[in-house]
């Protein structure tokens, strides 16, 4: 499926070794590359505690990236999460991919645990691993400093040194690999970077084809008003969506307590336009630059974070808001998970947190001084005895959209493989921007079978490395063009879709064999219980459990696991996932 050159680079970090591996074809066809293709190393290894030596912690990119082919500068980073136990993998922007294509190498897997703090330096066919131990305590904003000059650069901040276990990994200036705590998994590995500089070309075995598949997808990308609109996403990057959920009614606002936040209107995206005279920037061969930074470079936080350090802790203060971004992204650590954390505290203690409480508390927890809120909400909630206070699906926070206001995303929480996430299915694309197809936003309706298929295709897109927001426009037709024109080997959108769905229930394998089943798949039971704030225009009922747990059961029947959620033998036959076949020595 994707190019015939792919080359793995293994490092052994206790040894301090390296080996170069071309993996078989098969095995990238099969698996394609990015999140497929780091599953498939992961799966024999995956019931290993998440910091053991033996744990691998996979680099992977796709066969899109480092080419033409609009927004592939993405990659997959994956290992066991640290803070939930599943399956732990994060889709991160900026040049990381580029570099590693164009340096030879489709991906890196790091298993071992260096004697001390390392850093791993590729420079083409130049590998080295450099004493990083003089390095502790050093923020990520000053380690991209002391590495400036060696190519895409992704490191660790004090928050990994100092055991949080959502904390991050940020990659050049502003993108981070934020959930799961796979910034931990580095910290076990006692590996504080990955600098890569590469010069090659990425073999593209027709590039004709690949330009014509390019200009389609351009061509759609520009006349969808959701990417390229007045306040679309190149416009108001990720921030166009606060609008939206204020809107909806759908607003997480003091810990999912209300679901209306009555200052954010002037704490939107036009508002920090204005405030502090934004400009784009974005992942390497994007054209979106969803990016959004200010006067004297200051880093304006995405739609996620804006919500949760502002409506979610009822917290007023826009700079507020800008400075937590800042200090998270400095001290390494997930915005969605330490503003989820901080207001289950909040909840807990009975009282709003005031802005400078909020960003001494994000200070305290980095590091090292979070007196049980480095350990995420469910575990400082369960210590707290108050464990019903964590938003939270197996054990990972959940983002900023209230599921009472979107049935689809309700089922898509519950279900998805890492844990609270919205990015695994993403309804939102279809009931509340439209795209591709309105779906009734307040019905569990067909959305079994959306959820699914859903799921499937963005499991393809995070192996081809493309960036979803690509897809408010074009479609996996025109990126299995791409594919393959680049590989010379001929890929359908149905063919990408069947990948996928393999991908999807091996993960659910992984959690399956890590004791996960059908009692995860749930939600906290306020969104059962408690209505969201309703207006005079709006109602938000509870979410009605007979429908959410018939919808979960339709989805088991369609995705091929039984009524415990455990994988159905016939299934696995039929998608020909053999434990045995994917040993690790095969690859």
């Amino acid at each position: 499926m994707p190019a015939r050159d792919s080359m793995i680079l293994r490092v052994d970090l206790t040894a301090g070794s390296f080996e170069h591996r071309t993996l078989e074809q098969c095995a990238v066809d099969r698996w394609i590359g990015g999140r497929g293709l780091a599953g498939a190393f992961l799966y024999p290894r995956c019931t290993l505690s998440w910091d053991s030596p033996d744990m691998p912690l996979i680099l992977m990119a796709g066969p899109l990236a480092g080419t033409s082919a609009p927004t592939s500068g993405r990659m997959c980073i994956m290992s066991r999460s640290p803070l939930t136990g599943t399956v732990g993998d994060c889709s991160v922007g900026g040049a990381l991919a580029f570099q590693l294509r164009r340096a030879g190498l489709l991906g890196i897997v790091f298993t071992g645990r260096s004697r001390s703090a390392c850093g791993l330096e590729i420079e083409d066919g130049s590998v080295r691993l450099e004493d990083a131990s003089g390095l502790a305590g050093r923020d990520t904003r000053e380690l991209r400093g002391l590495l400036s000059g060696r190519g895409s650069v992704a490191v660790t901040g004090p928050a990994a040194e100092n055991g949080v276990l959502y904390a991050s990994v940020m990659v050049d200036d502003c993108h981070a690999a934020g959930r799961n705590g796979i910034g931990l998994a580095f910290a076990a590995k006692n590996l504080k970077y990955v600098c890569i500089r590469g010069s090659g070309k990425v073999p593209v075995r027709d590039p004709a084809r690949l330009s014509g598949a390019c200009e389609q997808i351009r061509r759609l990308m520009a006349a969808s008003p959701v990417i390229m609109g007045e306040f679309g996403l190149r416009s108001m990057g990720t921030g166009a969506l606060y609008d939206l959920m204020h809107a909806r009614g759908m607003m997480p606002t003091a810990n999912f307590r209300r679901t209306r936040f009555e200052p954010a209107p002037g704490m939107n995206a036009p508002a920090l336009k204005r405030l502090y005279s934004t400009r784009r920037t974005g992942c390497a061969g994007c054209g979106i630059l969803c990016r959004k930074v200010g006067a004297g470079g200051v880093h304006i936080p995405e739609f996620e974070t804006m919500s949760h350090f502002s409506a979610l802790l009822e917290n007023d203060d826009t700079a507020c808001v800008v400075k937590a971004n800042d200090i998270c992204n400095r001290l390494g650590m997930d915005t969605i998970s330490a503003g989820s954390t901080l207001a289950c505290h909040a909840e807990i203690i009975g009282r709003r947190l005031p802005a400078a409480e909020i960003l001494a508390l994000l200070e305290d927890i980095g590091r090292g001084r979070g007196g049980g809120l480095e350990l995420g909400s469910r575990r400082y909630a369960a210590g707290m005895g108050r464990p019903w206070a964590s938003i939270s699906v197996k054990g990972l926070e959940l983002p900023a959209y209230d599921p009472r206001g979107a049935y689809g995303m309700a089922l898509a929480y519950a279900t998805s493989t890492r844990g609270g996430c919205h990015l695994r299915a993403y309804p939102i694309s279809h009931e509340i921007l439209r795209r591709p197809v309105a779906t009734d936003r307040l019905s569990f309706s067909g959305k079994a079978r959306i959820i699914k298929i859903a799921e499937d295709a963005n499991a393809a897109i995070d192996s081809i490395s493309a960036c979803k927001f690509s897809f408010f426009g074009a479609t996996l037709e025109e990126y299995a063009e791409a594919v393959s024109a680049v590989g010379g080997i001929e890929v359908s959108a149905q063919d990408l879709i069947s990948a996928g769905e393999r991908i999807y229930f091996r993960e659910r394998l992984m959690n399956q064999a890590n004791g996960f089943g059908a009692g995860d798949d749930d939600l906290p039971a306020r969104f059962f219980r408690e209505a969201g704030t309703s207006t005079a225009w709006m109602e938000t009922p509870p979410l009605p459990r007979e429908g959410f747990v018939e919808a979960l059961r339709r989805y088991y029947v369609i995705r091929g696991i039984d009524e415990c959620g455990l994988a159905l033998p016939s299934k696995c036959i039929e998608l020909g996932i053999d434990a045995q076949a994917e040993a690790a020595d095969r690859l």
